[in-house]
């Protein structure tokens, strides 16, 4: 009846993980991809994000490895080199997403695809027949409607600059602008963040936004908060912005970090009867079901959390709905974060602000700490570590940390949250000496 019994449009995360795991349930797959297997998360986002970041943090290495003996020669960065390997990298990838693709028998489309009506998709002069269409275009960075806008960059550009900039504005204070301030920073430019808030990544903790304010100002890092960027010009050599209380700042680079939108633009959704948010997301239900029985959206062009892996867990809920016979939907709670800035970020549950609004007493746990590696280094850095405890149960609701390689402890911590601990449990668990991890197990007095 139908050419596929699945058509995905978007090879991302969770558009590559519903197409495979329906073909190996037994559906007839085909995928459509118009710029590069692996999306965002694979091309610009995550993987090559987190390899420069790993090039920044050898500046400070270099400079901590005296307090232990070291002494180093004649150092510089070739940022040409950078990219090219980065580059190979990510290649790599893309082949590896197309071979899982296609050992599993889904045809991959390399074009553009619109839809045409419920069950047809449209791709270039070719029309498809599908039972079922998922939507997985993900989402693309949005700028400031501002005059001189067009000579700014977005994150997608960061990452193949023909050139390194000596000063760098990043305009915006969500994942993306704290981690570009510190890799650009690390890598040797001059970095100015303009964020008109108070201050950067709304939604976390704010004990967490504070620690991170001190410590990236401890690096040299010019914050501007309550500021906007109200235009921008260029000059012989470089750019002039002007702000909203009329300070100029000078750079060769200006990079708008403002956030991203669905990328549902021309796909044909409302002519199809999809009903799409004032941002252009497509709404979906618990199943990630749009308005049409038919059609399904995951991952960054939904409105619900823009993390890869809820994008892969929300693909295979769907696979898993549709034909495996067994309904599923994501959970969404306890979905742990990390954001790679300098120093690192790791977060899961409630911060201490929702905590107080969803109970009705909750104690709170505090510890700030030199870690032992700076005792000798010389380096100003302090790790934070804060636990949400609910009093009544004494069930532990958030984990959150600022400072090395808070991403992978909180991954653990995750889990426990996941079971449900308590405080009495951390309290019971012994502690790995000496790391930073164990503070999470000895903390015993309330803040």
């Amino acid at each position: 009846m139908y050419d596929y019994d699945l058509f995905t449009i978007g090879g991302g995360s969770g558009g590559v993980r519903a197409s495979r795991m329906a073909a190996q349930f037994g559906a007839k797959v085909a995928l459509a991809e118009e710029r590069y297997l692996g999306g965002t998360c694979v091309n610009v986002g995550c993987i090559p994000k987190k390899i420069f970041v790993y090039a920044s943090e050898f500046s400070e290495d270099f400079t901590d490895c005296a307090g232990f003996g070291w002494s180093l020669g004649e150092r510089s960065f070739d940022w040409s080199a950078l990219i090219a390997n980065k580059d190979r990298e990510i290649a790599r990838l893309n082949g590896v997403y197309e071979k899982i693709l296609t050992d599993n028998g889904v045809r991959i489309l390399r074009a553009r695809a619109t839809i045409a009506d419920a069950h047809t998709v449209v791709v270039g002069s070719e029309r498809y027949t599908a039972r079922y269409i998922l939507v997985a275009t993900g989402g693309w960075p949005a700028t400031p409607s501002i005059p001189g806008g067009e000579l700014a960059i977005t994150s997608n550009e960061a990452f193949f600059l023909p050139q390194f900039p000596a000063r760098a504005i990043i305009v915006g204070g969500g994942y993306i602008g704290v981690e570009f301030a510190g890799i650009f920073h690390g890598l040797g430019a001059k970095v100015t963040v303009v964020h008109r808030g108070e201050l950067f990544l709304r939604g976390f903790d704010d004990d967490l936004r504070r620690t991170l304010v001190a410590e990236m100002g401890k690096r040299g890092i010019e914050l501007r908060f309550n500021s906007q960027v109200q235009r921008i010009e260029k000059l012989p050599r470089g750019i002039r912005a002007t702000l909203n209380d009329g300070a100029i700042v000078e750079a060769d680079l200006i990079m708008f970090a403002t956030g991203r939108t669905p990328n549902t633009h021309d796909l044909g959704l409302e002519r199809a009867g999809v009903k799409l948010d004032y941002e252009g997301a497509v709404a979906v239900d618990p199943y990630s079901c749009s308005s049409v029985p038919n059609i399904y959206a995951v991952g960054d062009c939904t409105d619900r959390m823009q993390l890869t892996p809820v994008a892969i867990a929300e693909g295979q809920a769907v696979a898993e709905t549709l034909f495996h016979g067994n309904p599923r939907t994501p959970d969404y709670e306890n979905v742990p974060t990390a954001v790679f800035s300098q120093p690192t970020i790791g977060t899961v549950g409630l911060t201490e602000a929702e905590a107080r609004e969803r109970y009705r007493a909750v104690d709170i746990y505090k510890s700030s700490f030199r870690p032992l590696k700076h005792t000798l280094s010389g380096r100003d850095e302090h790790s934070f570590m804060k636990l949400v405890v609910d009093r009544e149960t004494d069930r532990v609701l958030g984990c959150h940390m600022v400072g090395d390689a808070a991403g992978e402890i909180i991954q653990g911590l995750a889990i426990a949250l996941k079971c449900g601990a308590t405080k009495a449990q951390f309290d019971a668990t012994v502690g790995i000496h000496p790391t930073a991890a164990e503070e999470f197990v000895t903390m015993r007095n309330k803040s």
